[in-house]
C-alpha cells in the first residue's frame, strides 16, 4: 500500500490504491452493475460521471460534459486534476492503467486524495472498461496530453503523450459492449438527461453540459446550473403546486465532521416527500439521516406549538404522520469516505448512527430559530399540521367503525364480489372491472378456481386530493378494499392479501383509461406495497375481431391489425383458431358479417380499404360488455393466451410528480404535460 501523504492537494500515483483484479467482471456484470438491462446501460455512464462528480465535491472541478455520439458511443469529460498517468508502485504500471483495468483501483479507497466522495461501494471506470468494447482515456495533465485505448478491458498500448493541452481534466469515451447488453445499447436522453439534473442540484455551483450528437440535424443540448442548490430542486419538485407555500427552509452546517445540509418546504397537498442523499447518492430507504431528521422535526414543531399556545388545554402531541403531511425535504449529508457506511451493496440505506446525531442536531436548531425568525411561516406550517392531526383522528374513527368491526375481520365480503374457490394467495386473481356488463361476462368467463371478480359502478373518488376518511365514505373503494383482505393505512398488512394477481380489466376507450388511472392512483397513494410486490397488472384486450372463413385473428394494436389483415389477404382459408369460439357465436346469436362488410369505430375504413380486404371481416371491440364470454376467456383472461401487462415503478419520484400533475387540482400544470407530451400518444381513442 502506499504511504500516507499529508500534502492533499497532490494526486498522484501515491493516491491509488489497488484491491483486487478484474476478470470477475464480464463473466459477472449483474453483481457489478446491478443488470444487463436499460438501467445497468446507463450505469455505466453514471460510474464515470460519478468520478467527475467526485473531483467537483473535492473542489478541483467545475465544468462536466456527457454526450451521445453516434454509435452508441459516450464521452464523459470534467476539468478536474486529471487521472494520475506515473507510475504506480504497486503495480509497475501507469497508475491510469490501473485505475481503467483493475477493480476497485482508485484514490476512494485510501489516503486523502478524496475526502469525501460516494464511490466507496462503486466499482468505477474499470467496470465500465471491461463491460464496452472501446474505450479510450484522455488526461490533461501538467500541460500535456497523455492517452490510453483498451479493448474488452485490455489496453491496446501503453499510455502515451500525444500532445500539448491548457488546464487540465479527464475525457473518458466508450462503446457499450453488445454481447452484454443484449436488450439494448441505446441510451434514453430523457433517462440521462433527469439523473444529470438531480446531481447537478445536488452539487451547486457546478455547471453540467449534456449533448445528443447522435442524429445529423437533430442535434439537441442542456446545461445545467444551480446556485440554489437543494433549495431550487425543493422548488423543481413542488412545480405542480401553485398558491401560497410557506417558503423553503434552507441550512447547511458542519457537526461531527459531517456537512449536513437541509432543506424544507411545505406544499398544499396530501403525501411526504423525503429524500434523502450521502455523499450525492440517493438512499431511498432512507437510513439514520432520515431518522435524526423526522425525530428533530416533530419535536421542533411539538414545541412551538406549545410554546405559542397552539394546541388546545388537553391535546395531545402531534405525531410524526401529522408533521409529515405535504411535506418535501430534501436530506443530504456528506461523510469522509473511508467513514461511509452503507447497508447492503444497493446503497438503499445509510448505516452510519453518527449521522443521526448530526442531523438531529443542526435540524433542531436551525429549524427552531427559523420558525421564530419566520412567524408568519410558522404560522401556515402550524395550521397545516393540525389539520392533517384532525384528519387523521377522523381517519381513525372512519376505520373503528367502516373496517375493523366489519368486513375486514372476515364477517362479510361484498356480495357484488364473485370470490374464487381457491384459498391460496399465490393461485388467485382477482379482475377489478367496470360496469355489470363485463362483470357478466367475466363472471361466465373466468376459471371459478382461481379466477375472481370484482364490478366496479362507475367512476371511483379521485383519492390523490382526499383523505382516508372520505375515501373510506365511497362504496366502491370499501368493497375494493375489503376484498383484497389487508386493510389500509396504517393497519395495512400485505401477508393479508388475498390475491397475488390483482389485475385492472377496462375497456380500451377513454372512459376506460381514466378508471384506469383511478385505480392506479388508489394503489400508488395506498397500495403502494402491492405495486412493489409486484402484484399489481393491467389486462390488455384486443382492440379488433378479424375473421376470414373460419380463421379468426385478433388484435391488439393498430399495426397488428394491418399486420393480421395483408397476413389473411394472402393466406387461403384456414381451420378456426377456436372450435369453441364459432360454437359459442352460434349460441350467443352472433351473425358473421358480409364477406366484404367491415366493422369499426368512427373513422372507419374508406370505400378503397375495403375494396383492399375483400373477404374479411373485422369488429371493433367498444368494450368488454361486447365480447360474448369465451372470447373474453380466450382473449384477455385464459393464463396460456392472456396479453397483460405487470404495473412498476421505476422511478418513484418521477411518478409522483406525474400523479401530482394529472390527478391534483391544478389545471395549469396538466395542461402543459398534455401539450408536451401529446405527439407522443401512438393510440389515441376518441
Amino acid at each position: 500500500m502506499a504511504k500516507k501523504k499529508t500534502d492533499t492537494n497532490s494526486y498522484d500515483a501515491g493516491d491509488i490504491y489497488v484491491l483486487e483484479g478484474l476478470e470477475p467482471v464480464r463473466k459477472r456484470p449483474g453483481m457489478y452493475i446491478g443488470s444487463t438491462g436499460v438501467d445497468g446501460l446507463h450505469h455505466l455512464i453514471w460510474e464515470v460521471f460519478d468520478n467527475s462528480i467526485d473531483e467537483a465535491m473535492a473542489g478541483y472541478a467545475k465544468n462536466i460534459s456527457i454526450t451521445l455520439l453516434p454509435d452508441d458511443w459516450v464521452r464523459v469529460t470534467d476539468d478536474g486534476r486529471g487521472i494520475p498517468v506515473d507510475i504506480h508502485k504497486q503495480t509497475k504500471t501507469s497508475a491510469l492503467e490501473t485505475v481503467m483495468t483493475t477493480l476497485h483501483a482508485g484514490g476512494k479507497f485510501g489516503g486523502e486524495a478524496y475526502k469525501v466522495a460516494g464511490g466507496l461501494h462503486g466499482v468505477g471506470v474499470s467496470v465500465v472498461n471491461a463491460l464496452s468494447t472501446d474505450v479510450k482515456a484522455e488526461i490533461c495533465k501538467d500541460g500535456a496530453l497523455y492517452q490510453q485505448e483498451y479493448k474488452y478491458g485490455k489496453p491496446k498500448a501503453k499510455v502515451k503523450k500525444v500532445g500539448k493541452c491548457q488546464g487540465s481534466g479527464t475525457a473518458i469515451s466508450f462503446h457499450p459492449d453488445a454481447a452484454i447488453f443484449q436488450e439494448t445499447t441505446t441510451f434514453d436522453w430523457d433517462k440521462v438527461l433527469e439523473h444529470i439534473r438531480h446531481q447537478a442540484y445536488l452539487n451547486q455551483g457546478i455547471r453540467i453540459w449534456i449533448r445528443d450528437d447522435r442524429v445529423k440535424g437533430k442535434e439537441r443540448a442542456h446545461s445545467f446550473y444551480f446556485e440554489g442548490g437543494i433549495s431550487s430542486y425543493i422548488q423543481y419538485i413542488n412545480r405542480a403546486f401553485k398558491g401560497e407555500h410557506p417558503t423553503v427552509f434552507y441550512t447547511s452546517k458542519v457537526e461531527l465532521d459531517i456537512v449536513v445540509e437541509l432543506a424544507v418546504q411545505y406544499a398544499d397537498d396530501l403525501w411526504t416527500r423525503e429524500l434523502g442523499f450521502a455523499n450525492n447518492i440517493n438512499t431511498p430507504e432512507g437510513g439514520m439521516h432520515i431518522t435524526g431528521f423526522r425525530t428533530a422535526l416533530t419535536r421542533v414543531l411539538n414545541d412551538y406549538g406549545k410554546k405559542n399556545n397552539f394546541f388546545p388545554k388537553g391535546e395531545e402531541n402531534l405525531t410524526g404522520e401529522d408533521v409529515r403531511e405535504g411535506l418535501t425535504a430534501i436530506v443530504s449529508v456528506k461523510i469522509k469516505s473511508k467513514e461511509l457506511q452503507f447497508e447492503g451493496q444497493t446503497k438503499a440505506k445509510l448505516g452510519n448512527t453518527e449521522a443521526r446525531t448530526a442531523v438531529e442536531k443542526v435540524m433542531g436548531e436551525q429549524f427552531a430559530a427559523w420558525l421564530e425568525e419566520n412567524p408568519k411561516d410558522a404560522n401556515a406550517i402550524l395550521s397545516k399540521v393540525l389539520l392533517a392531526q384532525k384528519a387523521r383522528k377522523a381517519a381513525k374513527a372512519a376505520k373503528d367503525t367502516i373496517l375493523r368491526k366489519g368486513a375486514l375481520d372476515g364477517m362479510t365480503l361484498p356480495g357484488k364480489l364473485a370470490d374464487c374457490q381457491a384459498r391460496n394467495a399465490e393461485e388467485s386473481e382477482i379482475f377489478i372491472v367496470e360496469g355489470d356488463s363485463a362483470g357478466g361476462s367475466a363472471k361466465q368467463a373466468r376459471d371459478r378456481y382461481s379466477q375472481a371478480i370484482l364490478p366496479l359502478r362507475g367512476k371511483i373518488l379521485n383519492v390523490e386530493r382526499a383523505r382516508l376518511d372520505k375515501m373510506l365514505a365511497s362504496k366502491e373503494i370499501r368493497a375494493l378494499i375489503i376484498a383484497l383482505g389487508t386493510a389500509i393505512a396504517d393497519e395495512f398488512d400485505i401477508t393479508k392479501l388475498r390475491y397475488h394477481k390483482v389485475v385492472i380489466m377496462t375497456d380500451a376507450d377513454v372512459d376506460g383509461a381514466h378508471i384506469r388511472t383511478l385505480l392506479l392512483t388508489l394503489f400508488y397513494r395506498y397500495f403502494r406495497p402491492l405495486i412493489d410486490a409486484g402484484y399489481i397488472y393491467i389486462a390488455v384486450p384486443p382492440l379488433y375481431k378479424i375473421s376470414k372463413g373460419k380463421t379468426v385473428r385478433y388484435a391488439y394494436v393498430e399495426a397488428e391489425k394491418e399486420k393480421i389483415i395483408k397476413e389473411l389477404q394472402k393466406a387461403k382459408d384456414a381451420p378456426a383458431k377456436s372450435s369453441k369460439e364459432d360454437s359459442a357465436g352460434e349460441k350467443e346469436g352472433e351473425e358473421e358479417a358480409p364477406a366484404d362488410d367491415t366493422e369499426g369505430t368512427p373513422g372507419s375504413l374508406s370505400d378503397s380499404e375495403k375494396e383492399k380486404i375483400k373477404g374479411i371481416s373485422i369488429q371493433r371491440y367498444k368494450g368488454l360488455g361486447e365480447m360474448n364470454p369465451i372470447q373474453l376467456w380466450d382473449t384477455t383472461m385464459d393464463p396460456e393466451t392472456r396479453l397483460m401487462k405487470q404495473v412498476t415503478i421505476k422511478d418513484a419520484k418521477e411518478a409522483d410528480q406525474v400523479f401530482d400533475i394529472l390527478m391534483g387540482n391544478e389545471v395549469a400544470p396538466r395542461k402543459s404535460f398534455i401539450q408536451t407530451h401529446a405527439k407522443s400518444v401512438k393510440n389515441l381513442d376518441i
